[in-house]
């Protein structure tokens, strides 16, 4: 029995991998955003491609995307979620922490997802900008929460 990857604390079987196997079982823009996480973790290309909504025209950047996922992708934080006055967009604002060279960092952002024809897709994001009310110095805790100082984390 495996917990999921993208941290729900439900099993692998019972969260993520439905959605892996038919994109349809994203019934909610958390769940396919928490499934888009999980196949970062899996190497799941096709999945990741697969659920970019058509406008982003990700199969022409599929080597880029492949390139993102080989990465050592370690916790998924999903900090809020948010319905649109449009039943058919969703934001979920995460941080999703991974490993790259012996370094730690955490991308944070407020992903826009669209449903057509009763899917789910991932269609873009921006990445909120903190603005600190006083300077943040190097060794001082990162803000974005993980626990790591500024200068290990968000500060490179």
């Amino acid at each position: 029995m495996t917990l999921c990857y993208c941290c729900s604390g439900l099993t692998y079987a019972q969260c993520c991998e439905p959605i892996h196997n038919d994109h349809a079982k994203a019934e909610k823009p958390e769940q396919l955003m928490r499934a888009r996480y999980s196949a970062h973790v899996l190497g799941l290309v096709d999945f990741v491609v697969n659920t970019y909504h058509s406008s982003c025209d990700a199969e022409q950047q599929r080597e880029s995307i492949a390139e993102s996922i080989n990465s050592d992708w370690r916790q998924l934080e999903v900090l809020s979620v948010e319905n649109s006055a449009n039943q058919d967009e969703g934001f979920v604002h995460f941080k999703a922490h991974f490993a790259d060279h012996n370094q730690t960092y955490c991308l944070e952002e407020k992903s826009r997802f669209v449903r057509e024809h009763g899917l789910w897709y991932y269609i873009d994001g921006e990445f909120p900008q903190h603005q600190p009310s006083t300077k943040i110095g190097r060794n001082d805790p990162c803000p974005c929460g993980s626990g790591k100082k500024y200068k290990k984390c968000c500060g490179k």
